[in-house]
């Protein structure tokens, strides 16, 4: 048979010259002209690889020159031992007039992963005007996807056309694959509806399509059409289709084709049995996977990572390591890269900084990089371990991004309450070759929640839609949160009701939005009729549910839904139930009753419990309260800035200077500094920043004009500040950072004189507003006859008439 193919190609007669101008993609090009100067220099081989190569592959080397074999055989044979170096020396001495020689150099170096080498010797080819043919370009095909893109991909696909060669089966199965690869599954399917004749080949090149696109429905699709006319499927078939099942996380499906592969005597070879576990894994069912792999005699380390990585999928951590163990001592095998990347998760899940960062050394000092898939996991993981700084390292020293990379680093920011960072580098992102996907925007949508106002909340999502993204479920859930904490509730509620389709999260979401703004009764009215479209409540839900409670006071009603999640859901409440009802208890100052119910709670209190009390005592001025949550913060939480400005104001309140005093050497021992209090405000499309005592450089002075002529409208003076209320030696300290020049009243003010009359004033804060700044926003929207919308830290407050929505307690 081999014999035969030699014979016919060497009687294919050599073609006319090819122009240079003809090579094909445009970066070939260049490279062309290059090697038109030195045409006959052999491609540069990195030499380690093969050196290793070379080393493994001695004996056969010695034995081939040995051997009185022919040119044609000896660089065959040189190319399949991974000889390279020798193979090209032969190919350079021989003569390369007919086409089989240069396919089979060019496949050589493909196969063998060199693929920058295989188009030089493609481009050679042309130079020398030797014609390819329909075996020539599945390798090139390969090697141009591997190095270049989508517009290359597409330049070989004309040059194909040019030739006449696109109706040929073996061409047509690489197309398939290279479009697919570079992310134009739609181009993969065309040429694949227009196939004449389709081979099983074909069939699977269009399944791993699919899969490698991420659209397993579509996999499944195309397989059960490929049985309906009757294509026997192959291994490679079933190993597709199985990868499909993983994506779309269909167990049934899985099990079927698991019962397919038995029915039809097929042997399970290692590559379907790791097919099987990664599967199960994906699917969440770790007992079939972990049943499967015990009956598996000799294991490699295939199959090994499959195991691994279906425990690191399941939370099971600890399983992932002590797999990793027995791998090494049971079967000698080594961790591989695959093995690394699936370790970083269960490194993640335990918050094993230390385990991660020795990974990543070994990665290092077996010169695992630059690989983009392990450089992107251990930004996922040092993200979640809380560190940043070698998160951006990893980062800023990767050669080559993808989107995911850049999804990586910004989920790492907002992990970590980097917004402002996590905005820049989404900003960055758009100004770079990656396009944003759905992934990116449920990323960044979080952080511009925390930090914008609601223009760039449009900003935004009108960069959706220009991307042409639809609103599926999760991206519309990540934006109704982002326009209800910019403060901009009626696009919220707009986008909500627009939706197609609701899952419990976009109730829990609306719920929470409508809390937060102080709306109670809207958000029980929003849960009833939750439960009336026959969605089942979840814990997170009640989360919702109960903060709207607290919020708004709805003491009776905060109580019912929280006995109800245990005995109507079978739903044991977690800390943050526990910290919305003694937010509830606070609020009415029943500390007796709140020390008690912590007293009792199954769970150990956390800072967020004791918080919650110290809130309650600053508003009730309980000094005794306050000091026992602070001393219970303080051996919890060793950085709670929070808590000591709290308590050193209350003590300041009351007179009690030297504990003042205790606090705050406390504070400047620990490194702790007190937020600067800051204010942002929307006008004419702008945004501007207030600090306390700020003056602006635009319109300054009728700010401060309008300020202290409100000031004296409202009552509200230095004056208050006197000898009676604060001790003499501060007094005129006190004076200078009054109330009257926080940062929230400057923004209130700009927003009045720069805003149409009648139009709400939106502001919004990065601390508590302060109690005398809540009375006098109060007495401001009554003068003003203005609606004066406040977001701090904690919630929204919507002063109207008067009145405040929050009902005077979140202040």
């Amino acid at each position: 048979m081999a014999t035969s193919l030699l014979s016919f190609h060497l009687q294919i007669e050599k073609p006319n010259n090819v122009s240079q101008y003809q090579i094909f993609p445009a970066k070939i090009q260049v490279l062309a002209s290059t090697l038109k100067q030195n045409h006959n220099r052999r491609p540069k081989i990195a030499t380690t690889a093969i050196t290793r190569k070379q080393r493994r592959s001695g004996r056969v080397k010695q034995s081939l020159e040995d051997c009185n074999t022919s040119s044609t055989g000896k660089l065959l044979s040189f190319l399949n031992s991974g000889c390279l170096n020798d193979a090209l020396q032969v190919f350079d001495k021989m003569n390369k007039s007919n086409t089989f020689i240069w396919n089979l150099t060019i496949r050589g170096l493909t196969d063998s992963g060199y693929f920058q080498e295989a188009l030089e010797v493609y481009c050679r080819m042309q130079i020398e005007g030797i014609r390819e043919d329909k075996f020539t370009f599945p390798f090139v095909i390969k090697a141009c996807t591997a190095v270049f893109g989508s517009d290359e991909a597409k330049k070989v696909h004309s040059r194909i056309i040019k030739l006449g060669f696109y109706e040929d089966i073996y061409v047509c199965n690489a197309l398939i694959i290279m479009y697919a690869k570079v992310g134009s599954i739609e181009n993969s399917e065309k040429i694949f509806d227009r196939m004449l004749v389709r081979d099983v080949v074909s069939w699977n090149s269009m399944i791993s399509g699919y899969v490698s696109s991420r659209d397993g429905l579509s996999s499944l699709m195309c397989f059960q059409k490929m049985q309906v006319l009757g294509i026997r499927p192959d291994r490679f078939s079933l190993v597709r289709l199985i990868g499909g099942c993983a994506l779309e996380q269909n167990l049934l499906s899985g099990k079927e084709v698991f019962a397919q592969v038995i029915r039809n005597g097929r042997e399970f070879n290692l590559m379907i049995q790791s097919s099987l576990i990664d599967m199960f894994g994906k699917c969440g069912e770790v007992n079939y996977a972990e049943r499967f792999f015990n009956r598996i005699s000799q294991k490699n380390l295939v199959v090994w990572n499959a195991m691994i990585g279906a425990y690191s999928m399941n939370h099971e951590s600890l399983k992932t390591f002590s797999s990793l163990k027995k791998m090494q001592e049971d079967d000698n095998l080594r961790p591989d890269i695959i093995t690394l990347i699936n370790l970083l998760p269960s490194c993640s899940k335990l918050g094993a900084l230390g385990l991660g960062k020795e990974i990543h050394g070994r990665a290092i000092k077996n010169d695992k990089f630059p690989h983009l898939v392990l450089e992107t996991s251990l930004i996922d993981m040092y993200g979640k371990c809380g560190s940043l700084i070698l998160a951006e390292f990893v980062f800023f020293q990767m050669k080559q991004k993808n989107i995911i990379s850049w999804n990586a680093m910004i989920t790492a920011y907002v992990q970590n309450s980097y917004n402002k960072e996590a905005i820049d580098t989404f900003k960055n992102l758009k100004n770079g070759p990656s396009v944003p996907d759905e992934t990116t925007f449920a990323s960044i949508l979080p952080a511009y929640a925390e930090i914008a106002l609601p223009k760039e909340g449009k900003q935004i999502h009108g960069y959706i839609s220009k991307l042409g993204i639809s609103l599926n479920t999760f991206i519309s859930n990540a934006m109704i949160h982002m326009y209800a904490k910019c403060g901009d509730l009626l696009s919220a509620r707009k986008l909500f009701d627009s939706m197609l389709f609701k899952d419990v999260v976009a109730w829990n979401t609306i719920i929470m939005a409508y809390g937060i703004h102080g709306f109670g009764v809207s958000s029980l009215s929003l849960f009833t009729e939750m439960l009336n479209e026959g969605y089942e409540p979840n814990r997170s839900t009640f989360v919702s549910l109960l903060s709207s409670c607290s919020i708004s006071g709805n003491w009776d009603e905060g109580w019912k839904y929280f006995n109800s999640m245990r005995r109507d859901y079978g739903l044991d409440p977690g800390i943050e139930h526990y910290g919305c009802m003694l937010d509830l208890l606070g609020r009415f100052g029943n500390f007796d009753c709140a020390k008690r119910f912590i007293e009792e709670m199954p769970l150990k209190p956390t800072s967020r419990i004791w918080g919650s009390l110290l809130a309650a005592s600053r508003h009730y001025r309980n000094i005794e309260v306050a000091e026992l949550a602070a001393d219970r913060i303080f051996s919890l939480d060793n950085d709670n800035t929070g808590c000591c400005v709290l308590l050193s104001n209350m003590y300041a309140d009351v007179g009690r200077w030297d504990d003042v005093a205790r606090v705050r050497d406390l504070m400047k021992n620990r490194g702790l500094e007190k937020t600067t209090g800051c204010s942002i405000v929307e006008c004419n499309g702008k945004t501007y920043k207030f600090t306390n005592k700020n003056r602006l450089k635009i319109e300054s002075d009728i700010i401060f004009q309008v300020l202290d002529i409100i000031s004296r409208k409202i009552g509200d003076d230095q004056d208050n500040y006197n000898v009676y209320t604060f001790k003499p030696s501060v007094l005129l300290k006190r004076r200078a950072k009054s109330p009257i020049f926080h940062s929230v009243r400057l923004a209130i003010c700009f927003g009045l004189i720069s805003t149409s009359v009648g139009d709400p004033v939106l502001v919004r804060m990065n601390t508590r507003i302060c109690e005398n700044c809540h009375k006098a926003t109060k007495k401001i929207s009554k003068m003003a006859n203005r609606e004066i919308i406040v977001g701090d830290s904690k919630i929204y407050h919507h002063f109207k008439n008067g009145c405040c929505s929050c009902g005077d307690y979140w202040r």
